[in-house]
């Protein structure tokens, strides 16, 4: 199992593919496949089948996974895309913008 940089709730910056620039909040995050799933970044089409009697079927839009390595969490504090460091404050591990060192 792989650690990763995002966790579920962060807001991050697609840095690669056909939504590189824009922005969304972290909805799951897989450790053991390195991917993340970003709100409304990475769409794609599925075709959904009826399950049960009255429901409806059809083609929808869904959230893809994306490769952990291709997002980068966006700093609250100077709002850009940045790396992610790790200090001790009062005995606890807290993750800080390499930029401004502002705590996440």
């Amino acid at each position: 199992m792989s650690k990763i940089h995002v966790k579920t709730g962060d807001t991050v910056m697609v840095i690669s593919g056909r939504d590189r620039g824009n922005t969304g909040k972290v909805l799951a995050v897989s450790p053991k496949e390195g991917k993340v799933i970003v709100e409304g970044r990475n769409m794609v089409t599925k075709h959904v089948k009826p399950r049960r009697e009255g429901e409806t079927g059809g083609i929808v839009k869904a959230e893809s996974a994306i490769y952990a390595s291709k997002v980068m969490p966006v700093c609250p504090k100077c709002g850009k895309a940045v790396r992610v460091g790790h200090i001790l404050n009062n005995g606890k591990k807290v993750r800080v913008c390499k930029k401004c060192g502002a705590e996440f």
